[in-house]
């Protein structure tokens, strides 16, 4: 089944790009365009897409609200932020409102259709430069937030290489242990958190 993708841009320039990368893939299928908040959130529903490409600076409401928004109607449909923010506060607020990737918008187009699948796959992809702001800051609060949680040497290990856009498969190969011993730590790491998804893990593990 090819993966279903909703965009969320105001600029209509970007938003036809967007709809021809999407479009072009094969393991991919545009199902809904909107240049809004407001058009997201009354056409994306009934289409229950598989993942939205979201813009945050949109005309209307912001594209972190409307993530918000989203994800209360649509708790198993990913949410791709894609903008030209680079700034700690919008990547934090944008994964708390639950999406579970971002993405700067001078990503080629292989980066974003990878982004996709990724997202798509229980990954949480970003840019490089995001992921650095991710870790320092996830590094700066580790050894107190690991202590207050009680999360295990190895729990912190998974942890860390979740913050940095690691799926599982990578995060096994990393650690070189099995898929289902990481499988088996993330359950824990969710109890522990008090989460259900990878991105409310590393929001809870970095506040």
């Amino acid at each position: 089944m090819p993966i279903r993708v909703a965009i969320v841009e105001d600029n209509a320039e970007i938003r036809a790009t967007l709809e021809r990368v999407v479009g072009r893939a094969p393991q991919m299928q545009r199902i809904c365009s909107c240049p809004s908040g407001e058009a997201a959130l009354e056409a994306i529903p009934p289409h229950r897409p598989d993942v939205v490409i979201m813009d945050i600076g949109l005309p209307d409401i912001s594209g972190i609200e409307c993530t918000a928004r989203l994800k209360a109607l649509l708790p198993d449909t990913q949410i791709l932020i894609l903008t030209v923010y680079a700034d700690n506060e919008k990547v934090f607020q944008a994964l708390q409102a639950g999406a579970s990737g971002y993405l700067l918008k001078r990503s080629t187009p292989a980066e974003i259709l990878q982004g996709i699948v990724d997202v798509h796959h229980g990954g949480a992809p970003m840019t490089g430069e995001i992921a650095r702001k991710v870790v320092q800051s996830f590094r700066k609060q580790a050894s107190d937030t690991a202590a207050a949680y009680r999360l295990t040497p190895r729990e912190h290990e998974v942890l860390t290489l979740l913050a940095q856009g690691y799926v599982t498969k990578e995060i096994a190969n990393n650690l070189a242990i099995s898929f289902d011993t990481v499988r088996f730590h993330l359950k824990n790491i969710y109890i522990k958190l008090h989460v259900r998804s990878r991105s409310e893990a590393i929001v809870q593990y970095l506040r």
